[in-house]
């Protein structure tokens, strides 16, 4: 693996945990040798891993509909921001971009674009690893969600088990790395 993807939010959030978990993940990012896929953002958790990437010397590429670049959000010091024209085409090249894929808490766009490419490994399109950050138990719902939907038969076990979840960064990566 060379990139790591990393779906987060553009807030902060009400815990100064999120911002470290964020912080954390983007400093061991550069120590395993990884770069960083991620929105293209300079705000909320989005900014606090790319600069934790960039503090690092890390290798840091922001994918953003340029509808969202005009909007001054846009992260101005990234190794490159590539931008697109539509939100479909920003999930597709971080896909194409990356080697594996993290969510760290966020709002509707990251579960949206965690469920697409997990979706996307259950269809057979990749075969590349996707962990949950599960900071401060920030998506148990969202693993019950998993596993109510498994035991009520929606979900296959086998495609729940794509789903790699720790709350340690170090450990998650390690998952990852074993895929």
């Amino acid at each position: 693996m060379n990139r790591i993807c990393v779906f987060c939010g553009s807030r902060f959030g009400v815990d100064t945990k999120y911002s470290d978990a964020a912080s954390n993940l983007g400093r061991l990012l550069v120590s395993n040798g990884f770069g960083l896929v991620y929105g293209g953002a300079k705000v909320g958790l989005m900014g606090v891993i790319a600069d934790a990437v960039l503090e690092e010397d890390g290798e840091v590429i922001g994918v953003m509909p340029k509808d969202i670049v005009e909007k001054e959000i846009a992260h101005n010091g990234l190794t490159e921001l590539k931008i697109v024209d539509t939100m479909h085409e920003r999930k597709a090249e971080m896909i194409r971009l990356a080697d594996g894929f993290i969510a760290l808490p966020g709002g509707m766009g990251t579960l949206d674009e965690f469920c697409e490419v997990i979706t996307w490994t259950q269809l057979g399109y990749h075969n590349k690893p996707c962990g949950l950050l599960n900071t401060g138990n920030y998506f148990e719902h969202f693993i019950e969600f998993f596993k109510n939907a498994v035991s009520q038969k929606f979900i296959k076990q086998e495609h729940r088990s794509l789903i790699l979840i720790d709350d340690n960064p170090a450990t998650l990566l390690q998952k990852m790395m074993m895929f």
